[in-house]
């Protein structure tokens, strides 16, 4: 009896230290630094973009926080050189900026065929430094009328303190849906579809993939709308849902079941 009793106690021993085992070798896996990081990059690229939409249009839209822009109209290509100095400005949406963004382009916007490269230097949004560049081609209308573009970027994002950086790549299809017909920006929409990949901060390489188009308005400085999903290399995917249309800097990242509410800030 005593036999047994110690082959019971042995075996519940042994049972206890296997499912330990794969506790530890099978965590729930919460980590969102792969969604959240890509979010803040796609948000920092699509900044740059809409500071030089506005960068071409008349006076009319100068805010607290609008570039100094010179234009050089005689090189090949063209250039426009966006510099918002080397101390902090704040916009009326409370977004900071510092630092300069350089333009090349071939044609008009509007032109098929025009290519225009944006790069920037020692650019800080919110206090990130984005450090890449991004190519926009213009693909001309597709079969509902409207232009299309095609966009290249490579680049990264780094915190303030030099703590950490995510690197961001990506191609994508930029439709232009509504203010096409006008001259002003203000009525500017905008769908985002494609694919690209990236690094966290922690080093872990990830894909992207763009399952419901990301709706970009120039009257606001986040993404509205859209669903995008993140696939660390080996762990679960991670869905980014930028919600259905607030203008808040608000997004949702959906990890193992769970969610979080996170904030561009």
């Amino acid at each position: 009896m005593k036999a047994q009793h110690t082959a019971l106690i042995a075996l519940l021993s042994l049972s206890l230290a296997a499912c330990r085992k794969d506790e530890e070798a099978d965590p729930i896996d919460l980590d969102y630094s792969s969604a959240s990081d890509h979010a803040r990059a796609e948000n920092a690229f699509n900044d740059m973009l809409a500071q030089v939409d506005k960068a071409v249009v008349d006076n009319g839209l100068r805010e607290l926080c609008d570039p100094t822009v010179t234009f050089d109209t005689t090189s090949s290509p063209r250039t426009i050189n966006l510099d918002f100095g080397d101390v902090n400005c704040t916009a009326l949406n409370g977004r900071t900026r510092r630092g300069r963004i350089h333009v090349s382009y071939t044609g008009r916007y509007r032109e098929v065929g025009t290519v225009i490269t944006i790069t920037p230097e020692n650019y800080h949004v919110n206090d990130l430094l984005v450090q890449g560049a991004r190519t926009v081609t213009n693909l001309g209308p597709n079969s509902d009328g409207h232009l299309q573009f095609d966009v290249l970027e490579s680049g990264s994002v780094t915190a303030s303190d030099g703590s950490w950086t995510a690197t961001h790549s990506a191609h994508r299809t930029r439709t232009w849906i509504q203010g096409q017909d006008t001259d002003m920006i203000l009525d500017d929409v905008y769908l985002i579809s494609g694919s690209g990949s990236g690094v966290n901060r922690n080093g872990l390489p990830y894909d992207v993939a763009i399952t419901s188009p990301l709706r970009i308005e120039l009257t606001c400085p986040y993404i509205t709308q859209g669903t995008v999903r993140i696939t660390p290399q080996g762990r679960l995917d991670r869905i980014i849902d930028y919600g259905t249309g607030s203008c808040d800097g608000n997004f949702s990242v959906i990890v193992n079941g769970h969610i979080f509410g996170l904030s561009i800030g």
